[in-house]
């Protein structure tokens, strides 16, 4: 793996994500209140210690500048149409340009450390930074949905790094879209419902456009009416994929069968997830935050041809989108 022109070798991925809780974060991007708390949970200890350290770990880390505009190109339309009540709901519109601003001054290569939490009694793993790096991701980040991926690797001489990469969760938005937004009361950490404001002209189409899933999936099998990969034509068994996440997606490109596929439900799941992708000349793509052992398990391999896949212009248009903003590369 070449980064920034040096070429690093992949070591290990840490197979769970990172979810960034509204804690974590810090100023506009809180749904609470307070500032927020800078220790990040990683996952157990048992967990957390094997892949980055022993206890009293030290572990050098580094974000890249593309990946970070990469997620916010993903978040843009969360930006300006916030599924869930944002602390600067109203500005964030303006919040994204000042950060795409931000990220497109840094460097391409923005290392910092991390600190093992080890005075923080009990099973659960926690690290802490104070390094620019870190709080720029606690800056940056949507609570809830966002998370973050790490990739262990070595530089030439051995020494060991980890990469961090920022994604946005399109399933999660998609979910809050719909449901009642959860936030942080003023006495703590008490859940309060808060109910949903009056449906708006916006809304009102979002649900239209849900009522014509049904729709869509019956003009995608005029189209698709089997998975490239497999070849299983049963509809049972396919799903209707969106190349352009239904969370990001206009309500035009919602029920656009050129923003689809007819998949399998493993690769379905992989091209959701943005686990595989598809090159211009239909190739497949598997991303590098997939463990090897997991990907010698998949049933595909990098390079591999999809002759059957329908690539044709319209599609390559939101291909562009799903191997920028929705791909784990």
């Amino acid at each position: 793996m070449k980064i920034d022109g040096v070429n690093f070798n992949f070591v290990d991925t840490f197979d769970i994500p990172i979810f960034v809780p509204d804690c974590f974060v810090m100023g506009a991007s809180k749904l609470g209140t307070g500032h927020g708390e800078a220790k990040l949970y990683v996952g157990s200890k048992e967990v957390m210690y094997p892949f980055f350290g022993n206890e009293g770990f030290v572990a050098h880390c580094f974000l890249l500048k593309s990946d970070l505009i990469s997620y916010m190109n993903a978040l843009h339309s969360e930006y300006l149409h916030p599924s869930q009540t944002y602390r600067g709901a109203a500005e964030m519109p303006k919040l994204w340009h000042e950060r795409m601003r931000t990220i497109e001054a840094l460097p391409e290569v923005i290392e910092f450390k991390v600190y093992a939490q080890d005075q923080i009694k009990g099973p659960r793993g926690y690290v802490n930074s104070t390094d620019f790096g870190y709080q720029l991701i606690r800056e940056i980040s949507l609570p809830l949905v966002s998370y973050i991926s790490v990739m262990q690797l070595t530089d030439p001489q051995g020494s060991t790094m980890y990469y961090w990469k920022l994604f946005a969760d399109f399933e999660a938005i998609s979910d809050k879209k719909e449901a009642l937004v959860f936030t942080y009361g003023k006495k703590g950490k008490k859940a309060e419902i808060v109910t949903q404001p009056k449906e708006t002209s916006r809304d009102k189409a979002i649900r239209y456009a849900r009522q014509g899933q049904g729709e869509y999936r019956e003009k995608l099998l005029a189209e698709c009416p089997f998975c490239p990969i497999t070849m299983i034509n049963d509809e049972r068994l396919l799903i209707a994929s969106h190349i352009k996440p239904w969370a990001v997606a206009t309500d035009a490109e919602k029920l656009d069968p050129k923003n689809g596929f007819m998949l399998s439900p493993l690769y379905d799941k992989l091209f959701d997830r943005g686990f595989m992708t598809f090159t211009e000349d239909r190739k497949i793509i598997l991303s590098n935050w997939i463990s090897p052992a997991n990907k010698k398990r998949l049933g595909v391999v990098d390079g591999q041809f999809v002759q059957l896949l329908p690539l044709d212009e319209a599609r390559q248009e939101f291909m562009k989108f799903h191997r920028s903003s929705v791909f784990k590369g």
